[in-house]
């Protein structure tokens, strides 16, 4: 690679997907022509100094710039980047990182893995068009640091439905920063049982934000658990599943000091049975979403505004674009009929917002 060309994404992948298969303590062994290239400084090249060195800063600066969470996590799990897994077998590895998101190691496989590499690899390009036309201390490039500009958190986005033009506003936060807005959509579990606090998705987020807490910071009153609770008391057969696209309504507890009215928990996983699991629908989700627009249709005046996550796109297994066009295909079913509100989309990371962008504002025709 020469030192003004940005590296291919699919060969970056490959590399860092080789590496996972032989961990970081087998660096030595391999042959990373791209990821060596990246990580060598002007000059470096041919040197005849050992390359896996300065390969393992690479991979470890571009994990470390994920921000955390059970991506990161992941991410260090596969690779043998986490404490005491520099030279665990690939098998373990991958059964911790399945770990990480709750789901069997088949499923992480298939689904969540390639997910995770792709960031990885996704963020050593990223660096790499950050630092041409090269770093003139002769360093990696630094992921995240100044010479980035930061991405901006929300974004308006401008799309077409029933022959108009709408704006909508995609949100790059996690879901307990939302301020202002009337309906915030959780996905939930057909037996709407809420995930712990401590935890990363949406609900728990949710949950967590809409606690009340003594001056310590304990939880004295779990509001938004407890109104679900009543509500599945009530309309619920006890210890039975809803069925998928069912929406439960509750208050959003300590969350309205943020201007949050109301939230509505979408069920749109189904558990599989034996296993810590879910399946997901994509005609569930529009369902899903469909049904909260119903709802806020016959919830009277002032509410006008409704935020919407990719909903099945986490443990669910679904691929960020089939979640966005399953919930975009009753969003745009229901504003070309008339519907005037203020629709939010919410995602948490830049990355996924660009694909959010890119697929709602691509013409359908030009699409591949």
């Amino acid at each position: 690679m020469s030192p003004t060309q940005l590296p291919d994404y699919g060969e970056v992948l490959a590399e860092v997907r080789e590496v996972r298969r032989a961990g970081i303590v087998r660096l030595r062994e391999l042959r990373l022509p791209v990821l060596s290239g990246m990580s060598a400084g002007p000059g470096e090249a041919g040197s005849g100094e050992p390359h896996f060195p300065a390969v393992e800063r690479l991979l470890r600066t571009a994990v470390a710039a994920m921000g955390g969470g059970t991506l990161q996590e992941a991410a260090e799990y596969s690779l043998g980047l986490a404490r005491g897994t520099r030279d665990w077998p690939p098998a373990d590895r991958r059964r911790r990182a399945a770990q990480v998101y709750g789901v069997s190691v088949e499923r992480f496989r298939k689904h969540q893995e390639l997910m995770v590499l792709g960031q990885v690899a996704e963020q050593l390009v990223r660096a790499a068009a950050g630092s041409l036309p090269g770093d003139g201390a002769g360093r990696p490039p630094v992921l995240g640091g100044t010479s980035r500009q930061l991405a901006p958190s929300h974004r308006p986005v401008t799309v077409r439905a029933g022959g108009r033009e709408h704006r909508l506003t995609l949100h790059v936060h996690p879901a307990d920063l939302l301020r202002d807005i009337d309906v915030v959509v959780s996905p939930s579990n057909t037996h709407f049982a809420l995930p712990e606090p401590y935890k990363s998705s949406v609900a728990a987020s949710l949950r967590r934000a809409g606690a009340v807490r003594d001056p310590a910071g304990r939880i004295v009153e779990d509001r938004i658990r407890d109104e679900l609770r009543a509500w599945t008391d009530r309309y619920a057969p006890r210890g039975l599943p809803v069925a998928p696209g069912t929406v439960a309504v509750t208050g959003a507890g300590a969350l309205e000091e943020q201007g949050i009215r109301h939230i509505h928990h979408a069920a749109v996983a189904v558990p599989r049975p034996g296993t810590n699991d879910y399946d997901v629908l994509p005609a569930d989700v529009t369902r899903a979403v469909t049904r909260v627009f119903a709802l806020l249709a016959g919830g009277g005046p002032g509410r006008t505004s409704v935020c919407l996550p990719l909903m099945g796109a986490g443990r669910g297994g679904l691929a960020p674009a089939d979640s966005l066009a399953a919930v975009w295909a009753a969003v745009e079913a229901e504003l070309a009929r008339g519907g005037d509100w203020d629709v939010h989309l919410l995602v948490r990371r830049p990355e996924r917002a660009d694909l959010v962008v890119e697929l709602l504002t691509t013409p359908e025709g030009s699409r591949t």
